[in-house]
């Protein structure tokens, strides 16, 4: 399927030192920022309070908000557990106030606005847990990364795997920076969507390498810039139509998901935009300054390989 067929090649790769001086720009801010503001870590990761509140009809979770946060507790999160009518509260430490009171005049502030909460059960998530728990999230980073080094080296070529975990990486760094910047509450959904983000990123590499592949099988007269020019403008309409039906579905939950999805949509949105600039523009352009060539992917030559100088000959997106 195609919205339309572009008949003559973006020359994406003459402008790729801009991009990715644009882009190194960006990943040394987003850095600094990290280093300098830090991630504004939510409770999963600080340790806090867990409260679990049952009410008698379903619950208005953006009224509970409301109601804690007018205590001065910040950084609340609300969320339906279960069921509409029950209600899973985490709060973060408060100084000179133990979880035990800190529930008690939740509950108590809970119940002025409607008699009919009542409390299920409270806990103190401790800072230990925190601590595991951002452990196990950086581990899983690690393992992802490595497992697309490996995939993308068996798959195509060393060169490409480096280029693709490079841009990769590009995109959750860019990620974190905005969080730091903003100090947007970073927790388990938005690691979770960081993650989902470094899968969907190299699918987007993985589509233009596969393609590049092709055209170092099919254009023998072609050099290696004209050929990662021919691969990215053959996969535009693929691009625009699988990217902008993921955008509009993300863009529902940021705008209609209400608090509790805000930030894990808001770190896809920015991962999906950045996911499609860096597979084009970093990953793509690594490769080539990698000196990618055509003995690099095809061991030994095909009978059906053709001599086509021609880059819209047969061109399938």
């Amino acid at each position: 399927m195609e919205f339309f067929k572009i008949r003559r090649d973006i020359p994406f790769m003459r402008n790729a030192l801009v991009f990715n001086l644009v882009s190194f720009v960006t990943f040394v801010a987003a850095v600094f920022f990290l280093f300098s503001r830090g991630l504004h870590l939510s409770v999963e990761f600080t340790g806090g309070t867990l409260m679990e509140v049952s009410y008698s009809q379903p619950a208005n979770l953006d009224s509970i908000r409301s109601t804690v946060a007018n205590l001065g507790i910040n950084d609340v999160q609300v969320q339906n557990f279960g069921t509409a009518q029950d209600v899973l509260i985490r709060m973060p430490v408060q100084k000179g106030s133990t979880s035990s009171q800190q529930s008690d005049k939740v509950l108590t502030a809970l119940q002025a606005a409607d008699s009919t909460a009542s409390l299920r059960r409270t806990e103190f998530v401790g800072p230990q847990v925190g601590d595991e728990l951002a452990h196990d999230g950086l581990k899983a980073l690690a393992f992802v990364v490595v497992g697309i080094m490996i995939y993308l080296a068996m798959r195509f070529e060393w060169k490409f795997a480096v280029a693709a975990i490079i841009a990769n990486l590009h995109d959750v760094i860019i990620i974190l920076g905005f969080f730091a910047f903003f100090q947007w509450e970073f927790s388990l959904p938005v690691l979770a969507a960081v993650l989902a983000v470094l899968g969907y990123s190299v699918n987007e590499s993985v589509v233009i390498f596969d393609r590049i592949r092709e055209n170092f099988r099919r254009y023998r007269k072609m050099n290696t810039e004209e050929i990662i020019d021919n691969a990215i403008t053959s996969t535009i309409s693929r691009t625009i139509i699988t990217h902008g039906a993921t955008q509009m579905m993300v863009l529902s939950m940021l705008l209609f998901g209400g608090a509790t999805l805000h930030y894990f949509a808001l770190a896809l949105t920015i991962g999906i935009l950045f996911g499609i600039y860096s597979s084009v523009f970093v990953a793509a352009a690594i490769a080539m300054w990698l000196g990618i060539q055509r003995e690099d992917l095809i061991k030994g030559g095909s009978k059906k390989d053709t001599d086509s100088s021609d880059p819209n000959s047969g061109a399938v997106v």
